[in-house]
């Protein structure tokens, strides 16, 4: 996808402060970061959004899964929790849309959230 925002990370056309990175998934810094740790998970294949995913993702989603997993453990946030959000369309405020989780962390989330 041409001017979506996220495959030009990907592409390293952008700059991002890339955390992880493997064949499939880009782990970054969010700029505008809600939490002391606020991660995007992104794959590098571009898909628009959750309704998006075709059978033939369910590797692909289910690596996501576990790069979070990892994530959390090696940032030391297994203890304390984390927060996985993948927002899905407009309203529920997906802004970019490529397929992307937020991994927050650091602070006392609350219930229900925003």
């Amino acid at each position: 996808m041409q001017d979506c925002l996220f495959c030009k990370i990907v592409k390293k056309e952008i700059p991002a402060q890339i955390v992880s990175e493997d064949e499939n998934i880009l782990v970054f810094r969010d700029v505008n970061p809600q939490a002391p740790v606020h991660l995007l998970l992104i794959p590098k294949k571009h898909i628009s959004s959750l309704l998006e995913l075709q059978d033939d993702d369910a590797d692909l989603a289910g690596k996501i899964q576990l790069t979070a997993a990892r994530m959390a453990r090696e940032m030391g946030l297994a203890k304390t929790g984390f927060r996985l959000v993948c927002n899905c369309g407009r309203d529920s405020g997906q802004l970019v849309f490529h397929i992307h989780y937020h991994l927050l962390a650091g602070r006392a989330m609350n219930w229900p959230p925003g």
